[in-house]
C-alpha cells in the first residue's frame, strides 16, 4: 500500500493504492488529507471488498502505520505490518501508470471529477494488467473492453 499525489485546484491530494504482490491492483482511494482517516478508511474498504491480508508492506508514512495499529487494537489475529522503504517497489512502480494518465492533464478543477477520471485510468490499468474479465475480451482492444465496460457501469 502507498499513496501518490495528485493536484486539484493547485492543492496536494492524496491518492491511495494497493496492490498485490503479483502487481495487480487491489483498491484505490482519493483522499484530500494524509493522515489516519483516511488511511484507515482506505484499509477499512480494501479489507471490505477483498478480505483480510495476512502482511502489509507500506512505507516509513507514521499515518499509514497508525491507520494499520489501530485496524489491529481490535483483532484477534493481527496483519503483520513490514514498515520497511524497498518492500514497496512493486506498488511505487505501478504509480507511473496514474502518473503518465494524470501529468497531461495538470490540474483537476474539482475533487468529483479527478476521481470519475482516476477510476477510469484505474479502471484501464486493471484491463491492461488482465485483472478484468469479459466475455470475448481476447478478441477485443483495451479501448473497446473499456467501453463494454463503461456501458456496464450505472451513474449513482
Amino acid at each position: 500500500m502507498d499513496e501518490t499525489h495528485i493536484k486539484l485546484k493547485a492543492i496536494w491530494k492524496y491518492f491511495y493504492r494497493s496492490v498485490d504482490k503479483h502487481g495487480k491492483t487491489v483498491d484505490f482511494l482519493l483522499a484530500a488529507k494524509r493522515d489516519m482517516a483516511p488511511a484507515k478508511r482506505f484499509f477499512d474498504k480494501a479489507m471490505g471488498e477483498n478480505g483480510d491480508p495476512i502482511k502489509v508492506a507500506i512505507d516509513k508514512s507514521g499515518a499509514n502505520k497508525a491507520a494499520m495499529d489501530a485496524i489491529n487494537a481490535g483483532r484477534d489475529v493481527p496483519i503483520i505490518v513490514r514498515q520497511v522503504k524497498y518492500l514497496n517497489n512493486i506498488v511505487e512502480q505501478d504509480h507511473r501508470a496514474i502518473k503518465r494518465g494524470t501529468r497531461p492533464l495538470i490540474n483537476f478543477k474539482s475533487f468529483r471529477s479527478a476521481g470519475s477520471v482516476l477510476v477510469g485510468i484505474e479502471l484501464m490499468h486493471m484491463i491492461r494488467k488482465g485483472q478484468v474479465a469479459i466475455d470475448g475480451a481476447e478478441a477485443m482492444s483495451f479501448a473497446r473492453q473499456f467501453s463494454a465496460l463503461a456501458g456496464m457501469i450505472r451513474p449513482v
